[in-house]
C-alpha cells in the first residue's frame, strides 16, 4: 500500500484513503467474494458493522484474501442496542469472534446514543489501552455531540465516519474535525448513484476521460475526506480505485460543492429514532 493512499491518524496509525464498504451485502458468498476481489485489486481497508450481520463472512472473505493480516486495515462498530460500557465491551469481542481477528484497526460508536455514548466511549478507550484496537472513533456525530463527549474523554476520536456527498457537503463539521484532528471518513460517499447526471459531473468526467463517481470520489479525496464505495462488482471495485492519476482544480471542487443542498440519504443524527 503505497503511502500516498493513506491518511496519519492523529496516533499515528496509517488509514488507507479509499476502502470497502460491504453494507447490506449478504453474509456468506457475496461479502467473502467481494473482499476476496477488492483486495486484489488493490483494496487493503475493509468497513462492516455489528449491524451489517455479516462479520462471520467479512472475516472468511479477510481469511481467503491471500494477504496477511498486517496488511490490511479493518473496521467495525457497535450498534445502538449494544452501546453502554460493559454491553460494548460484550459486543466487541462478539464481533472479533465472527471476524475471527485479534485485533481491530478502528472500532466506531455507530450513533450517537443520548445517554449511552459516553460510557460506551469509555469501553472503546479501554479496548484501545488494553490494545485490542489501533484506533477509535465515532460514526454519525454532529458538532455538539463530539463537544459532548470530549469534556470527559481520555483519547478524543481519530476519525468521524459521517453521510458525506456533493449532495451534502457538510463544511462546518469538515472543518470542525479538521480544527480538532478527527479524520473525516464518508458513508454513501456516492449518494447511491443519485447525482450522477448532475451537469457538472458529467462535464468533469468527460474532460478526465472518467465516470461520474470517480470524479465525486476524487472531490472527496481532494477535502481530505476518507471513502468506503461499497461494490461487489469487481470492475465497479478497480474504477472505484482509480483515482490517483488526476486532480480536480480549485474551481471545479468548487462548482462540484455548490451541487449541496442537504439532501440526506439517512437521518440526520438529531432526528434518528434510538429507540428502535
Amino acid at each position: 500500500m503505497s503511502l500516498s493512499h493513506t491518511v496519519t491518524l492523529k496516533n499515528g496509525v496509517e488509514m488507507p484513503r479509499v476502502g470497502l464498504g460491504v453494507y447490506k451485502m449478504d453474509d456468506g458468498e457475496e461479502v467473502t467474494k467481494a473482499i476476496q476481489s477488492a483486495v486484489d485489486a488493490g483494496y487493503r481497508h475493509i468497513d462492516t458493522a455489528s449491524f451489517y450481520e455479516n462479520e462471520e463472512g467479512v472475516g472468511e472473505g479477510i481469511k481467503k484474501c491471500g494477504r496477511s493480516r498486517e496488511e490490511l486495515f479493518v473496521t467495525t462498530k457497535v450498534w445502538n442496542d449494544e452501546q453502554g460500557y460493559e454491553q460494548t465491551l460484550e459486543a466487541f469481542d462478539r464481533s472479533m469472534n465472527k471476524l475471527g481477528l485479534e485485533y481491530l484497526d478502528l472500532y466506531l460508536i455507530h450513533w450517537p446514543v443520548p445517554g449511552k455514548f459516553k460510557e460506551t466511549w469509555r469501553a472503546l478507550e479501554k479496548l484501545y489501552h488494553d490494545g485490542r484496537v489501533k484506533a477509535i472513533g465515532v460514526c454519525n456525530f454532529m458538532e455538539h455531540h463530539l463537544d459532548d463527549l470530549m469534556e470527559d474523554a481520555e483519547v478524543s476520536p481519530m476519525v468521524n465516519q459521517v453521510e458525506f456527498h456533493p449532495a451534502l457537503y457538510q463544511k462546518e463539521l469538515a472543518d470542525y474535525c479538521y480544527k480538532k484532528d478527527i479524520q473525516l471518513e464518508a458513508w454513501a460517499p456516492l449518494a447511491r448513484g443519485r447525482y450522477f447526471d448532475a451537469a457538472i459531473l458529467k462535464q468533469l468526467a468527460e474532460n478526465y476521460n472518467k465516470t461520474p463517481a470517480q470524479i465525486i470520489l476524487r472531490w472527496h479525496l481532494q477535502h481530505d475526506v476518507v471513502v468506503i464505495p461499497k461494490s461487489s462488482n469487481p470492475e465497479r471495485q478497480k474504477e472505484n480505485l482509480d483515482l490517483f492519476d488526476f486532480d480536480l482544480k480549485s474551481d471545479e471542487i468548487t462548482r462540484i460543492n455548490e451541487l449541496h443542498n442537504g439532501d440526506r440519504i439517512g437521518k440526520h443524527p438529531d432526528e434518528f429514532d434510538y429507540n428502535v
